[in-house]
């Protein structure tokens, strides 16, 4: 298979810089819900104990 080769950096047209948009959100929102399952298993694993616990 031929490589072919790159000069430059690439034009951004409209489409491009939507679609970049487009996936800068979906991560965000993927990393707004690790945030979210992360307390929510930490509250789950803590539990009532939480209350108790030494000061």
């Amino acid at each position: 298979m031929m490589r072919e080769e790159f000069e430059g950096t690439p034009e951004w047209n409209d489409e491009l810089l939507t679609r970049r948009r487009k996936r800068a959100a979906v991560m965000g929102w993927v990393l707004a819900g690790f945030v979210v399952l992360f307390f929510l298993v930490t509250v789950v694993k803590l539990g009532s104990n939480i209350v108790q616990r030494p000061l």
